[in-house]
């Protein structure tokens, strides 16, 4: 089989204010999976979308098998076999259609050539050839919205598997995943590469690079700062190279006094069983975890105490006040804030500029006695709260959505410091945020303790929980399984709890 490979040499773009690339030569090869690293912001995206025709205006060259090419748009790219399935998985596909449909809407769309019937025989073949070809097995009529989110990721990569595939560009594919799935889908990029398939692989988390890859390149500032075979490099090393020094304490927990119990919920349970007899508390100071495994209801429990779903029996109160939650701004009117996993669909504006997404918990800050909104008060505050969290932006009125995924997230935790509320509630915050990211994030965790804020911090990852909470709430199918103090704590209790181990 032909090796081909894919390069780029001095590849520059510009947007307004910003150098995205600067002079990038990058170059990877068909049969090999090669991840791309760096903070939010480096470049990683942004290369990937010059790579797969998203992005027309760079300048530079891009060579295929040594011979220069031109990329002005995707289909340009697609034409060539290079495809990309993006970190966002349910922007990308239609809930409403079936498996079969969304894997082929490509070809239904511009393979019909003038046809105005669907071989609907054929077209169920087809997907259902596809997903064999990874040893995936689904019912092709399907609908996407009854999937799992593995089973919806694995349906976008079976739909970029074009007959002629060489290039596959996967962006942070395990973000949503749990362990038993990211090995699922660690099997199928495995088999993908045997087959003759490029992988480009990026993501944060790097001891998944170290397991999976055989290359990696480093981006820093919109330029390539290493290259490097994975088996002749150490982790630690590539953190260096990402965040241009040598890495600190990877979670900078501070001492903090812990006082009364702010929030207390007791034998908590949803209509639809998304939470199951919860009883837990936090005192102010303290920051307490909700460990778990991916389904295990850790979202559900942080919707439930944000007054997103009905409560049918127990209690939620702060400061021993009994609370009626019966919405999310019922919640937000009683001092608790919810920053939520999916940050793009449901804790950021992303169509609208940075001001705007900071001041709208707490409009009333920026408006006049007749409640007419002060446009410059609102630019004021939120260029403030743009240099406490260190969002990096050419200013405040830039658009959320041109924002690195660690500065989207931090634009989603400082609408609530604009809020002050009193109880914060974190699902997944470091999901797709660079480690240089993380550790502004949990500065910013520390400080609101420090204030004698109640922080709930929700994650699977168990290492985190370990670094940054006081004490830990283990959940397994949508129930509390065990309560530890952190300082007891270790990493194979949790896990087994995690697990549904008594």
């Amino acid at each position: 089989m032909e090796q081909i490979r894919l390069s780029t040499k001095n590849v520059t773009i510009e947007f307004p204010g910003v150098l995205a690339l600067s002079d990038v030569n990058f170059q990877t090869d068909t049969g090999v999976i090669h991840a791309v690293v760096g903070a939010n912001g480096a470049g990683k995206s942004t290369l990937m979308k010059v790579l797969t025709g998203v992005y027309n205006t760079y300048t530079g060259d891009i060579f295929y098998n040594q011979e220069k090419i031109v990329l002005r748009n995707p289909h340009d790219a697609q034409k060539l076999g290079i495809q990309i399935v993006h970190q966002e998985v349910d922007a990308a596909l239609a809930p409403a259609l079936s498996v079969a449909e969304n894997i082929m809407i490509n070809e239904m769309v511009n393979g019909m050539e003038g046809k105005q019937m669907i071989r609907w025989k054929s077209l169920y073949a087809d997907a259902k050839r596809k997903l064999e070809k990874l040893n995936i097995h689904l019912d092709v009529k399907k609908k996407v919205k009854e999937l799992t989110l593995a089973q919806k990721q694995m349906v976008l990569i079976a739909r970029a598997l074009m007959d002629h595939i060489k290039f596959l560009v996967l962006d942070e594919p395990t973000a949503p995943l749990s362990t038993t799935e990211t090995q699922e889908l660690f099997r199928v990029v495995r088999q993908l590469a045997k087959q003759g398939v490029g992988v480009i692989f990026i993501s944060h988390r790097l001891p998944e690079v170290f397991e999976i890859c055989d290359q990696i390149t480093v981006m820093r500032n919109g330029k390539v700062v290493a290259h490097e075979n994975v088996k002749e490099v150490e982790l630690g090393k590539i953190v260096d190279y990402m965040l241009g020094r040598e890495f600190g304490d990877a979670y900078p927990k501070q001492r903090v006094e812990i006082g009364e119990k702010l929030l207390e919920a007791q034998g908590l349970t949803t209509s639809e069983g998304e939470v199951k007899d919860i009883s837990l508390y936090v005192r102010s100071g303290e920051i307490v975890g909700i460990a778990g495994l991916v389904g295990a209801g850790k979202s559900e429990l942080c919707k439930t105490l944000f007054g997103d779903y009905k409560i049918t029996n127990g209690e939620i109160r702060i400061q021993n006040r009994k609370l009626r939650l019966k919405s999310p701004g019922s919640a937000v009117r009683n001092g608790l804030a919810l920053v939520p996993e999916e940050r793009r669909k449901e804790g950021i504006l992303i169509q609208e500029p940075i001001y705007a997404n900071l001041s709208v918990a707490k409009l009333s800050r920026c408006c006049n006695r007749l409640g007419f909104l002060k446009k410059r008060v609102e630019r004021m505050l939120a260029k403030d709260m743009v240099s406490k969290l260190g969002v990096v932006c050419p200013d405040e009125t830039v658009k959320v959505r041109y924002l690195s995924g660690g500065n989207q997230q931090k634009v989603a935790i400082g609408k609530w410091l604009v809020a002050e509320a009193d109880v914060y509630i974190f699902d997944e915050p470091t999901k797709g945020v660079d480690v240089g990211a993380k550790q502004d994030i949990f500065r910013l965790i520390g400080q609101l303790a420090k204030q004698g804020k109640a922080v709930i911090y929700a994650t699977c990852e168990t290492g985190e929980i370990l670094g940054i909470s006081d004490r830990i709430y283990v959940m397994y199918d949508h129930q509390i399984v065990g309560e530890l103090n952190t300082k007891e704590a270790d990493e194979q209790r949790i896990l087994y709890l995690s697990a549904g181990g008594k």
